[in-house]
């Protein structure tokens, strides 16, 4: 596929792996991003996972003929892209690998060799000519590996941003992006806002016409909407007015309460409520979720003196993730010795800038007309 004149795609999909990192769920499968400049010299963007070595393979000697490539551009060293770097040197064994150092030190390790006599390390501003197409790379720790850097081609203005923009499902996927870009967003990037916010400032400076991620579809069109969505989510900041209402139950009373006030919020007008079985749902979209929305009202069961597991399980979720910038309430139940609110607030102390409501609802085994007049 031509992204540009000189710019190929040569990536992979992946249709047969259920859990992508061993826990998100990707229906729509993934995919393992790879490119190919053309020019005098023959530049290759990372790999794919080593399910795909040789469909990969396969991409890159159909893209360039019967010319080699000259460098191998590792922009990024988790096993789902640089898994064939050592395929790659075998069958080309002239072709220089750059790199950030960090990214060589990890090399060793898995695949013990850091490719000494073909390194060339590439650091903040540094810059290599293929010709009339001239990178530049800048470094991007924690974004979400130490060792990242992207790379800038100041001839066809295209970043290739490593796993920044990318999104679960194939480039051919038939779905809006912004859903599982923002899923995949939370769930592996989503405890670097920081890192990321840095790495948007550096891209500011740069005139990009075309973004190409290691996940998901090349992004050309209307690049203001995925750089206004990444600065919201990399800064915390709620992306819609609305409620969500995360709940667990055990024999259906404190489902009851959250379906209460899912009602009672539309009849007030609410325009945004969504309701959520925390048991039943996928938790990387629960989490996201959280994200998206302005407000969170938690509802669990008191639980062999904690709460449960799901909801732990959720809360450990946003606050692994730097939740923030929300208005918090609870709804808590138990029969004996309701102490949900109070582990739930607990769980939530370290994070940031949060409000949380007033009104604290609590329940003793089942909902009473009480209870009503504060949900």
């Amino acid at each position: 596929m031509l992204i540009t004149n000189d710019i190929k795609y040569i990536g992979v999909n992946d249709r047969k792996t259920d859990l992508f990192e061993g826990q998100y769920k990707i229906p729509s499968g993934i995919s393992y991003n790879s490119y190919v400049i053309l020019d005098e010299k023959v530049a290759v963007f990372d790999t794919s996972d080593a399910a795909f070595c040789e469909e990969w393979l396969y991409n890159l000697k159909n893209a360039i003929g019967e010319r080699t490539p000259d460098y191998l551009i590792v922009l990024h060293m988790e096993p789902d892209h640089s898994s064939n770097i050592k395929a790659f040197t075998e069958l080309y064994p002239d072709a220089k690998i750059v790199a950030s150092a960090k990214a060589f030190a990890m090399m060793k390790q898995f695949f013990g060799t850091d490719f000494t006599d073909k390194q060339v390390v590439a650091g903040e501003g540094t810059t290599l000519s293929l010709g009339r197409h001239n990178l530049t790379f800048l470094t991007a720790p924690m974004v979400h590996w130490p060792e990242v850097i992207v790379a800038y081609d100041s001839f066809d203005k295209v970043l290739f941003s490593a796993d920044g923009f990318g999104k679960f499902g194939t480039p051919d996927t038939d779905e809006a992006w912004a859903d599982e870009a923002r899923r995949y967003y939370i769930g592996i990037v989503g405890k670097y806002g920081a890192q990321v916010q840095s790495l948007l400032k550096k891209a500011s400076a740069l005139d990009i016409k075309i973004i190409c991620p290691l996940h998901g579809p090349v992004l050309k069109d209307n690049l203001g909407y995925y750089l206004n969505l990444y600065n919201t989510w990399s800064s915390y900041t709620p992306e819609e007015d609305g409620v969500m209402i995360a709940y667990t139950s055990v024999y259906g009373n404190t489902k009851k309460a959250a379906e209460y006030l899912y009602e009672k919020l539309k009849e007030k007008g609410v325009k945004t409520v969504i309701l959520t079985d925390l048991a039943r749902s996928d938790m990387s979209l629960a989490t996201s979720d959280a994200f998206k929305y302005s407000k969170l009202v938690l509802a669990t069961t008191t639980y062999n003196a904690d709460i449960f597991p799901f909801m732990k399980e959720f809360i450990d979720h946003l606050t692994e993730r730097n939740f923030q910038k929300r208005k918090v309430s609870f709804i808590e139940n138990g029969s004996w010795a309701p102490m949900a609110t109070k582990v739930m607030k607990g769980m939530l102390e370290k994070s940031k800038d949060l409000t949380y409501a007033v009104t604290e609802v609590k329940i003793l085994s089942a909902m009473t007309e009480e209870n009503k007049k504060y949900i």
